[in-house]
């Protein structure tokens, strides 16, 4: 039975289900403004702008304290390979390690590489924070931590050493994702466009034919076909992060991009979606609540959505199950 969590900029909802069989979904409040989430098994794990992570165990269970780092949480990822253990990235960028949700360990140099005099985030130009953090399905040494802004790092050790940013990576990307049929091929979503490398990151290609807008926020790779590639985009960040903007989902395959909007709102007040892969299907996370892929349409999860969430951007996105 699939599990859902996805946080809005101050809630969490978690719901359980099936196609056909209902949804039961419940509404929390960890704390704060939220910045990302991960998931695992029945566990949810949240960070917050406060620099605080949460986690939870179960659709109705309260929210723990998992880490107070005091720097703002703006990444999570679970590592496929371990689901003990998470990765956490901080603003200022930042990242580490922890094993069962307990002592998180730094893995030191990221902020020492030579591209770090230029990263720079435009609304805090003071500061900047790990967006994403991506391990390789086929190679658990295999990390791709995206600063934004100003570079795509990588590590084949485990994050004990850093590779600095090729001048062919994309230097403002947003969300990254891997398929476990394609080890070593990383996607990215990126304000300054789509890329993917075949061989983590040290060659790109830039499939950009039929994808008029070029803010891309997220990517999500339909389970069953490392090919078929979704993502969210905008004409530029105004568009894209206002919820009464504009923004669209995309799909590629064959090699171009088409709009894939049958079933969503908008593009009018749809601010940008938040996509992800469950086990058989593509789902996104919208300001109108959140959708599932279904026979070439998306269709509405029939769960709870407040009026007052329609303001709000999701935040992060998960399906396990």
């Amino acid at each position: 039975m699939p599990r859902l969590s996805l946080a809005t900029d101050t809630g969490v909802l978690r719901a359980t289900g099936g196609h056909g069989d209902g949804w039961r979904g419940h509404w929390t409040e960890p704390g704060g403004y939220l910045e990302c989430l991960a998931a695992v098994g029945d566990r949810t794990i949240v960070g917050s702008a406060d620099g605080v992570c949460y986690g939870s165990a179960g659709v109705e269970a309260d929210w723990q304290v998992l880490a107070e780092r005091g720097d703002r949480v703006t990444a999570l990822t679970v590592d496929p390979h371990d689901p003990e253990t998470v990765w956490l990235g901080t603003e200022p960028s930042r990242v580490y390690r922890s094993e069962g949700g307990g002592t998180w360990t730094e893995r030191p140099g990221l902020a020492d590489l030579p591209s770090a005099d230029r990263w720079s985030f435009p609304p805090r130009p003071h500061t900047h924070h790990v967006r994403w953090i991506a391990v390789d399905p086929g190679d658990p040494g295999h990390l791709a931590v995206a600063v934004e802004a100003g570079a795509f790092l990588r590590s084949r050790d485990g994050g004990e050493t850093w590779l600095d940013h090729a001048e062919s990576a994309r230097r403002d990307t947003h969300t990254i994702a891997t398929h476990p049929e394609a080890p070593g091929r990383l996607y990215v979503a990126a304000g300054d466009g789509y890329a993917e490398s075949p061989d983590w990151g040290d060659s790109w290609v830039i499939p950009q034919d039929g994808l008029d807008h070029r803010y891309v926020w997220s990517v999500a790779v339909a389970p069953t076909d490392p090919d078929d590639v979704f993502v969210s985009a905008a004409s530029g960040p105004r568009a894209a992060h206002d919820p009464d903007g504009e923004s669209l989902v995309y799909r590629r395959r064959d090699g171009g991009w088409d709009p894939a909007m049958d079933g969503l709102p908008g593009p009018d007040g749809l601010g940008r979606a938040v996509l992800a892969s469950g086990p058989e299907r593509v789902y996104a996370a919208t300001n109108h609540g959140p959708f599932v892929r279904e026979s070439g349409r998306w269709e509405r999860l029939p769960v709870e959505w407040p009026e007052r969430r329609r303001d709000e951007l999701s935040r992060g996105l998960s399906i396990v199950g």
